[in-house]
């Protein structure tokens, strides 16, 4: 009977532990499932809101209203696997900026062939979409093949090698790239010429060359330099003024200059002089695009919330400057997501340098936007 009794209570005792652990696993699984449907339902919530958000009041909407393309750079990595990059993309921009597809590393990795594969996905995303491509870029000191950079050559073989791929890829893409960066960062900070492999071997009239090549290659695309640090006056503006004013000085076709516009809190642009330089070009007949804006908040002063509307009163007095000038015809951004952005893994320091931010929520930087466009159009 004693044997029994033991044995009862030693089964009840397990039984209380058992219903125990599974009640703990049971009630931790609940808890557990209830925060993923939170999470679910918050992100299907911001999903649908971004859905039914009105046509009327995207960038590309308001952008296409005032005569002016809106544009960002797009990673082919999140752009082949990311349905809301993507979709993000077509809903807010109608130009697209090759971050690294067109870059001769990527399109040319061997003397004797090309690899179309990203940047012909990417064309073909931007027709589907009624988007314009913006190529970038055809001659640039960096993101150069190995088989190029590191070799030696002669100047009539550097000359044929540039000439080759201009007109290899700008024939690929003709009458479907509408617009080239044909010649990229060419000027140092001190106004001299950037030492390449293509001022090094062939001289100065490299600049030239390319551009005459890319018209002949496709006459209708419109022809761009472009580069950082030279937005407002200054000696390296100055040294671009000079190289382009000289090009249409030997009828060159050349149609415009890109200011690529990385910027910083620390030190933002002053919008008196970037409006001068942009008028002083256009004096020239040259349009001017913005196309690789990101604003650094990392030396930014006060909160992060702080630091997120100092950014987008920087980016609001770059897009009003760009409308106020009549030969300002694109304003693009370098990405349009944190989590994209080159800044980052550059600086090896977290930044936020983009409209959206890592999840694709939209930052005071993109309002101030969408509200300068609003403002113009009334």
């Amino acid at each position: 009977m004693r044997i029994k009794k033991w044995m009862i209570l030693t089964v009840l005792l397990l039984s209380t532990v058992i219903v125990t652990v599974f009640s703990s696993k049971l009630i931790l699984s609940n808890q557990t499932e209830i925060a993923n449907t939170t999470d679910s339902i918050e992100l299907e919530q911001y999903q649908n809101l971004d859905q039914s958000k009105s046509l009327k009041t995207t960038l590309r909407s308001l952008a296409q209203a005032q005569g002016i393309q809106v544009g960002a750079a797009v990673l082919m990595e999140p752009f082949r696997e990311d349905a809301n990059y993507r979709g993000i993309l077509t809903r807010e921009f109608n130009l697209l900026v090759p971050e690294n597809a067109m870059k001769w590393r990527i399109l040319h990795p061997e003397r004797h062939r090309y690899d179309f594969t990203d940047a012909d996905a990417l064309v073909t995303f931007a027709k589907t979409n009624q988007m314009q491509v913006q190529g970038h870029t055809l001659v640039w000191h960096q993101s150069l093949p190995s088989w190029l950079a590191e070799a030696e050559w002669t100047r009539e073989e550097v000359l044929e090698l540039m000439r080759q791929h201009i007109y290899t890829v700008v024939g690929h893409y003709r009458g479907q790239v509408e617009s080239w960066d044909v010649v990229n960062e060419a000027i140092s900070h001190n106004g001299k010429m950037r030492d390449s492999v293509f001022l090094n071997n062939i001289g100065p009239e490299y600049i030239e060359m390319a551009f005459r090549w890319a018209h002949e290659a496709d006459p209708q695309a419109r022809l761009f330099y472009n580069d950082h640090d030279a937005e407002e006056l200054g000696k390296k503006s100055d040294a671009i003024y000079e190289l382009v004013k000289n090009l249409l000085e030997r009828n060159v076709p050349i149609h415009g200059v890109g200011f690529q516009m990385h910027t910083s809190l620390k030190k933002p642009p002053n919008p008196q002089k970037v409006a001068a330089n942009i008028q002083r070009l256009g004096e020239l007949g040259l349009e001017v695009w913005i196309t690789e804006m990101d604003v650094q908040i990392y030396d930014g002063k006060g909160t992060r919330e702080e630091k997120l509307a100092a950014q987008a009163e920087v980016y609001r007095d770059i897009l009003r400057v760009c409308l106020d000038a009549p030969n300002c015809k694109s304003f693009a951004t370098w990405g349009f997501s944190d989590k994209y952005s080159w800044i980052p893994y550059f600086f090896d320091r977290p930044d936020s340098p983009l409209l959206f931010d890592e999840s694709y929520r939209p930052k005071p930087a993109y309002n101030a936007l969408v509200e300068e466009l609003q403002g113009a159009s009334q």
